[in-house]
C-alpha cells in the first residue's frame, strides 16, 4: 500500500507546478474513493480519470482477494464484462469504414444461418440492430449461464426463441445479438472476433495488459470475484463469457482503460492515428432508442433524468443539462462502469471486485461534479441508502413469499418418481435423482442445485454455487397421474418416458 501512495504521490507531482487546483481535487478524489470503497465493503478497486485527453487519475485500492495481502494496483486485472460491447462497436465500426458493410445491411447477407423465430424479423434484422437491445427477443442468457455449449450452437437455438414484443418496438437487455455481431465480424474479416479486437484496437493503443477472453487473461496480478454469501463477504469461481466474448469477455488494467478512454474521447484518435473515420465515431453515440426507465439502474431515481436512449454499445441520459454516455459491466462477483461526459472531455473508468458494487455509479456522478459540473452530492452515501433499502425490501419480500408456503403437504407421488430425464429442445437436458430425501437437479452437465420439498409438488433449494441462490422447481401430472414436465426456475422440461 505505501509503494501504490508513493506512486500516487509522484504521479501528482508531475502536475504540481501547471495545475495546483487539480492537485487539490485529485487529493479530494483520491480520499473519497477510499472512503466510498469502505462503505461499500468493496475489496478491491481501481479507479481512472480522464481530462482533455491525459489520464489525470488512476490508481488501486484495497485487495484482489480477501484474506490474501496482495494489493490492487494499477497493473491488476479486472473484468471489462458488459463495457466490452462498446468495443464490438468499434470493430464493427472499423469494417463500416472498410466499406466491407453498412450498418443498414441486413444480417442474413453475411450470416445466413442466423435465424429466429418470426421470418420477418429475420429477414429485417440489421447490422445496427445487433447493437441497440430492440430485435423483439427478450433475454436469453440462460443459453449460456445454464449451458456449456459452443458459440455457433447458441446462435443456432436462437431460432426456437420466441419473440418477447416487435421487432423496434421495445428495449429489453440482449446478449446474444454482440455474439452474432462478432461473428460478422469474424465473417468479414477472416479472423476470430478475439483475435480482430486485438489486431485492431488493443495493440494500436498499447493495451499491452487488456486480453480478449478470460481464456487468454491468465496473470498472477489478477482480481477475484467476491459475492455475499450467507451474510458474509466471500471470494468466488470467476463466471467465463468467452462463448458470448464479443458481449463482454475482455479483461483489463486501470491504465490501459486510460488508454482505451482517451481514445474514444477523442473521437477515436490515438498516438500515431485513429481507429475510425470522424463520422462512425459520431455515429456510435448517436442515440438509436429510446430506453424505458425500467431498464436503467435503480441510481437513476436520484439522478431523475429528462430522457434516456442507446447508442451502438452505449447508454445514454442527461445529468445537469449535458449528456452522458456511458455503460456497466457485471459478472457473478465483478463490476465496471465506463462513463464520459463528452462536453468536457471527461471519462472515468472504475473497477471492483464485489457483486453489483454500485459505489461505481457514485464514482461517475462524483467525477463530473468535482472536475467539470460542480457540485457537491455526496452520492456514494445517497447511493448506499438507496440500495440498502432495495436489498431490505428484497429480503421482507422472500419473508413474503416464505409466510405464502403451505405447510403439512405431501409431494403427490414418491419422490424417485420425481426423477429421471427431462429435455427441452431450447433448454436442453435436465436430470433429477433422489439424494438423501431431496432431489438433485443438473441442468445441462453444468448447473446444479439440490432441491427439498416445499409444499404440493413445488421443491425449493439451493444451487451448488450458492452465491446463485435458491432455486424453485414445480412439477407438473399428466391425466393419468404420471409426472408429466417441471418448471425448474421459468424454464419448462418435459419428462423422457423411458
Amino acid at each position: 500500500m505505501k509503494k501504490l501512495l508513493i506512486a500516487f504521490s509522484l504521479y501528482v507531482i508531475n502536475y504540481s507546478v501547471l495545475a495546483q487546483p487539480l492537485i487539490a481535487q485529485l487529493k479530494e478524489f483520491d480520499a473519497y474513493v477510499e472512503k466510498s470503497r469502505v462503505e461499500w465493503q468493496v475489496p478491491g478497486m481501481a479507479v481512472a480519470v480522464v481530462k482533455d485527453g491525459k489520464v489525470i487519475f488512476a490508481k488501486g485500492y484495497g485487495v484482489r482477494q480477501l484474506g490474501i495481502k496482495d494489493m490492487v494496483d494499477t497493473q491488476t486485472l479486472f473484468a471489462c464484462a458488459s463495457t466490452t460491447k462498446a468495443m464490438t462497436a468499434v470493430c464493427m465500426g472499423i469494417l463500416v469504414d472498410e466499406g466491407k458493410v453498412k450498418w443498414d445491411d441486413a444480417v442474413i447477407k453475411y450470416l445466413p444461418e442466423f435465424q429466429l423465430a418470426d421470418p420477418y424479423v429475420t429477414r429485417e434484422l440489421k447490422i445496427r440492430d445487433l447493437f441497440t437491445h430492440n430485435s423483439g427477443v427478450g433475454n436469453t442468457d440462460f443459453l449460456w449461464s445454464i449451458m456449456n455449449i459452443p458459440s455457433d450452437e447458441i446462435l443456432r437455438k436462437m431460432q426456437q426463441v420466441e419473440p418477447s414484443y416487435s421487432i423496434r418496438s421495445g428495449f429489453i437487455y440482449q446478449n446474444i445479438f454482440y455474439l452474432a455481431a462478432g461473428k460478422v465480424i469474424e465473417r468479414l474479416s477472416g479472423q476470430k472476433w478475439e483475435n480482430f479486437i486485438q489486431a485492431r484496437i488493443f495493440q494500436p493503443l498499447k493495451m499491452a495488459r487488456t486480453f480478449s477472453t478470460s481464456k487468454k487473461a491468465q496473470d498472477p496480478n489478477h482480481s477475484k470475484p467476491h459475492y455475499m454469501v450467507n451474510g458474509s463477504i466471500e471470494a468466488i469461481d470467476a463466471t467465463r463469457a468467452d462463448e458470448i466474448a464479443p458481449a463482454g469477455s475482455v479483461h483489463s488494467s486501470i491504465d490501459d482503460m486510460g488508454k482505451w478512454m482517451a481514445c474514444m474521447l477523442d473521437s477515436s484518435k490515438y498516438d500515431g492515428g485513429r481507429l475510425l473515420k470522424a463520422n462512425t465515431w459520431k455515429e456510435l453515440f448517436k442515440p438509436q432508442v429510446i430506453v424505458p426507465a425500467n431498464e436503467f439502474y435503480p441510481t437513476m431515481q436520484l439522478i431523475k433524468p429528462n430522457w434516456t436512449t442507446y447508442g451502438l454499445g452505449w447508454f445514454q441520459h442527461d445529468y445537469k443539462g449535458k449528456k452522458i454516455n456511458y455503460h456497466t459491466g457485471s459478472l457473478a462477483g465483478e463490476v465496471a462502469i465506463h462513463a464520459q461526459l463528452p462536453d468536457s472531455k471527461i471519462g472515468v473508468y472504475v473497477f471492483g471486485n464485489y457483486d453489483h458494487a454500485e459505489v461505481r455509479h457514485a464514482l461517475v456522478y462524483k467525477t463530473f461534479d468535482l472536475f467539470a459540473l460542480g457540485g457537491n452530492r455526496d452520492w456514494s452515501a445517497e447511493f448506499l441508502k438507496l440500495y440498502t433499502g432495495l436489498k431490505q425490501k428484497g429480503e421482507k419480500e422472500e419473508k413474503d413469499f416464505e409466510a405464502k408456503r403451505v405447510t403439512n403437504t405431501i409431494p403427490t407421488k414418491p419422490l424417485d418418481e420425481y426423477a429421471g430425464k427431462y429435455t427441452d429442445p431450447l433448454y436442453g437436458q435436465l436430470e433429477i435423482t433422489v439424494v438423501n430425501g431431496a432431489l438433485s437437479f443438473t441442468a445441462n452437465n453444468f448447473l446444479k442445485a439440490t432441491l427439498s420439498h416445499w409444499h404440493y409438488d413445488t421443491f425449493r433449494g439451493m444451487y451448488e454455487k450458492d452465491w446463485y441462490g435458491n432455486a424453485i422447481a414445480n412439477f407438473s401430472l399428466d391425466t393419468s397421474g404420471k409426472i408429466e414436465k417441471v418448471d425448474f426456475e421459468g424454464m419448462v422440461f418435459k419428462k423422457v418416458v423411458e
